[in-house]
């Protein structure tokens, strides 16, 4: 997996940098795993605006991906690797023996024709599903369920992963991508490996249209409205000082908004890194 730094021919193609795609094989999806997506604009049922710079983009198909990876003992074949619009991952679609087709998220090291399995007692190869109760200490993991049976929840996004640090009794102790170190229940899954396109994050989009295409409208600056309209306009010039907070008032540096009455918060043994 690569990217590429476009020729600045054009002024939207100074800073432009876009992935190569490499590793997609198909590039439509499978109409039996796929459907239409219906887009509100950020508008109610009643067409009033709820929610702002929400709008336009690109049309897009759902696919129906497979987070639970519950087909225990039936193996399957990576047939394509596609890319899906919803996430920043890529997506593959595998054909089990019996003859059913879903979609996964793709594990970055993924090949056509590699064979992967989900259950007790498998092979610890790139891809394969299995529990935490499984798999051995210091493996990189991705898609992992939070409850039994709930499906995938952490670690989906483009070249995240978490590694199993220890377990003890009914409970696992995992490193998640912010820092943060939690126990999971050892019945819970999760797939081995690191998700694929790792890339993503040195993609620059270069012009404001493209994220456009993405469906978000230009965000107005709080400092640029009227005092009417956020706790930060209004003022000479460019005024300085107050506290960075949003339109409804609440700080938006280092305030934090997790309740203190979480009921999992017993389960956090470290939280994860603030920046300084």
């Amino acid at each position: 997996m690569s990217v590429r730094k476009l020729k600045p021919i054009t002024p939207s193609q100074r800073f432009k940098v876009v992935n190569r795609f490499d590793q997609i094989t198909v590039s439509s999806p499978e109409k039996s795993l796929s459907k239409g997506k219906c887009k509100s604009g950020g508008r109610n049922n009643s067409g009033k605006m709820t929610m702002r710079y929400f709008g336009g983009g690109h049309k897009k198909r759902y696919r129906i991906i497979d987070f639970k990876r519950r087909k225990f003992g039936v193996s399957a074949i990576v047939k394509s690797i596609e890319y899906d619009p919803n996430r920043s991952s890529f997506i593959a679609l595998v054909h089990y023996k019996d003859g059913e087709k879903r979609y996964i998220i793709a594990m970055d090291g993924f090949k056509i024709g590699q064979e992967i399995i989900s259950g007790y007692k498998i092979p610890f190869n790139i891809g394969n599903s299995t529990f935490l109760s499984e798999i051995p200490l210091g493996t990189n993991i991705s898609c992992i369920e939070i409850r039994p049976g709930q499906g995938a929840k952490i670690a989906r996004s483009a070249g995240s992963y978490a590694q199993l640090f220890a377990k003890d009794g009914k409970y696992a102790t995992v490193k998640f991508p912010s820092g943060e170190v939690k126990m999971i229940m050892i019945t819970c899954m999760a797939t081995i490996g690191i998700v694929s396109n790792p890339d993503h994050q040195l993609e620059m989009y270069g012009k404001a249209g493209t994220n456009r295409h993405l469906g978000r409208r230009p965000r107005t600056r709080g400092v640029a409205m009227n005092p009417v309209d956020h706790p930060m306009g209004g003022g000479e010039g460019k005024a300085s000082g107050g506290i960075p907070r949003s339109r409804k008032g609440f700080p938006s540096k280092g305030f934090r908004t997790r309740s203190k009455k979480k009921h999992s918060d017993k389960y956090i043994l470290q939280r994860r890194k603030r920046k300084k």
